[in-house]
């Protein structure tokens, strides 16, 4: 999520559960340490591919975030303590503010490591945009109120509500986000296509509009837009996977890194003399991919080799996102699929 998001979360937790004992400090407080996962942003590692996959690693491990709430419940109560409430409720407090932290991130589509050091594919619910005002929105209008006017009685209901709705947005979320894949499974099966995974993201800003991308058994994609005010699916368009272009490298640890990271939700296009790998699940939709690398190039006798990978210029869509935004309420006019299909073959 995005690092206001995250503030004001850690800052309603935290005015909750210390609000009554600190007042607005408790706020000032949270907002503070729940932006502390975040910091991991500040290791450059050699490669973009590196710094993507390591990124939302150990700083958002539950294990990592469960010594350090220890660690700093131990130094917080070296200083003259609150007589008011033992070191247990400063432990949960604290828990809390990071562990929702990983938790919300978890709820988008990039990837978040929360059991690290151990290393399955890093957990992605996928159920809500990166910045999502119906989500936010309400917490920062608490926290503000916190901050503002401290701990009164009707601040502290306001951000306990708050939190009560970030936890009912997130399962509503769910819901649509397995209305949209089941539509999609659907209108695949019906027309004979056997799908072997399926990957859905909310458009920007709300949960209505999904993109749903599903994997099939002969190494292509169908990319579907959908909102859940749409009666069934519809514009789609299919392309290949190419997976064998991954399959070359065995060894690479930079492309089986990203391979594992996105949990293979990977595109590879050959574009002049460029190995270009796409994350699927990241952007507005094909031709508008946040995350693109240039992994390997061929050589002066026609060869592969494998490079250090290096990011390729990709449109984030700016120009489109009007577009997206009035598919959401409305399936006339589609969005143009296709056409956005074909930026992906283009060298910029």
């Amino acid at each position: 999520m995005d690092s206001v998001t995250q503030a004001v979360l850690g800052a309603s937790v935290s005015g909750v559960m210390l609000g009554r004992y600190h007042g607005r400090k408790a706020y000032v407080a949270g907002a503070i340490l729940a932006t502390l996962p975040d910091l991991d942003v500040l290791i450059r590692y050699s490669n973009p591919i590196a710094n993507m996959i390591n990124h939302r690693g150990f700083s958002h491990s539950v294990f990592v975030l469960t010594a350090l709430s220890l660690l700093l419940t131990w130094l917080i109560r070296k200083w003259p303590p609150a007589t008011q409430y033992d070191w247990k409720r400063l432990f949960v407090t604290l828990w809390l503010i990071f562990i929702t932290h990983v938790l919300a991130d978890a709820f988008t589509s990039y990837g978040t490591q929360l059991f690290w050091p151990f290393m399955p594919t890093p957990t992605s619910w996928s159920s809500i945009f990166i910045i999502d005002p119906f989500f936010t929105v309400p917490m920062l209008i608490a926290a503000i109120a916190g901050i503002g006017w401290g701990a009164r009685p009707r601040v502290q209901r306001m951000n306990a509500l708050a939190l009560g709705w970030c936890v009912v947005y997130l399962c509503v979320s769910l819901a649509g986000k397995t209305v949209a894949e089941s539509r999609v499974r659907t209108a695949l099966e019906q027309s004979g296509v056997g799908v072997e995974a399926i990957f859905s993201t909310p458009g920007p800003f709300n949960i209505l509009l999904w993109r749903v991308v599903a994997r099939t058994n002969d190494d292509h994609y169908y990319e579907y837009i959908t909102s859940l005010l749409d009666k069934a699916p519809r514009e789609h368009v299919k392309a290949a996977l190419n997976t064998s272009m991954a399959d070359r490298f065995p060894d690479d640890p930079m492309i089986n890194g990203l391979r594992w990271f996105s949990g293979d939700w990977i595109r590879y296009d050959i574009i002049d003399t460029h190995l270009v790998a796409t994350d699927l699940r990241m952007g507005l939709g094909t031709g508008y991919y946040s995350f693109r690398f240039r992994i390997a190039e061929r050589d002066t006798h026609g060869r592969w080799v494998a490079i250090t990978p290096e990011r390729w210029p990709s449109d984030r869509g700016l120009d489109a996102l009007k577009a997206v935004l009035e598919r959401t309420v409305s399936a006339v006019p589609p969005l143009p699929l296709q056409t956005w299909e074909s930026r992906m073959h283009l060298n910029p």
